[in-house]
């Protein structure tokens, strides 16, 4: 019985490490304020910025609305536990436990860079880039667990400097300053998925809407979401 009890549980763990990964980007209208969610069961998301800060977390809703899918997170109804709002400044009031997930996050003693962002979620472990880095991407997240991340540098086109240039070995590409306004900066490809987008010159309404490419796609067991706006 005893030895039945070990393996469930060590089941159980493995199960919930599998499920604790990076599990989508979402790249918004100009890829600017892209969205990076982290898996922490089988149907929680916790929402990152680029800079490590949680934006929000929950349910996925997966009705699908045009412009919108998928769309908000449902309130997720099991337990939150947060940190006493007398600790450490860096991580007072914050969330401590999504359900069995832990959160923790960097302190002072960190490095005032470091201060405040997420540091680890459930088993992965988040890196940032430094002050030394490149000024495009200093602050922003690095590694999220086994996965790394990189952006666009300063010397690269205006339009997208700083954008997530690759996630693992997926690469991410834009369109420059020089195409057209009405979709300059936008998604370019996704790994071998290509975007393009109805142009100023055709109807008003449809200016930047997207033409071509899918608004979701896989690349690994990683999910892209493009924003269409």
């Amino acid at each position: 019985m005893t030895k039945l009890y070990i393996a469930i549980l060590l089941t159980m763990s493995f199960h919930l490490a599998f499920a604790q990964r990076l599990a989508k980007i979402t790249i918004d209208n100009r890829g600017n304020s892209d969205i990076i969610s982290f898996l922490v069961d089988e149907t929680v998301i916790v929402n990152l910025s680029k800079d490590g800060k949680i934006i929000d977390w929950g349910i996925e809703n997966n009705t699908a609305r045009a412009n919108i899918y998928p769309g908000r997170l449902d309130k997720y109804m099991g337990k939150e536990e947060y940190f006493p709002t007398t600790d450490n400044e860096a991580y007072a009031g914050k969330i401590k436990y999504i359900g069995r997930t832990a959160i923790t996050y960097y302190t002072s003693s960190d490095g005032e860079s470091l201060k405040g962002k997420v540091k680890s979620i459930g088993t992965n472990v988040l890196d940032y880039y430094m002050p030394y880095d490149d000024p495009a991407f200093r602050g922003f997240l690095k590694t999220a667990g086994p996965v790394s991340i990189t952006y666009y540098r300063s010397f690269d086109n205006e339009a997208y400097k700083g954008k997530i240039k690759s996630v693992g070995p997926t690469v991410l590409s834009y369109y420059g300053s020089f195409d057209d306004k009405a979709f300059k900066g936008k998604i370019k490809s996704i790994d071998r998925s290509l975007y393009t987008y109805y142009s100023s010159y055709e109807r008003r309404e449809y200016n930047g809407m997207l033409k071509t490419g899918s608004q979701i796609l896989f690349s690994g067991d990683i999910k892209y979401f493009i924003k269409n706006q």
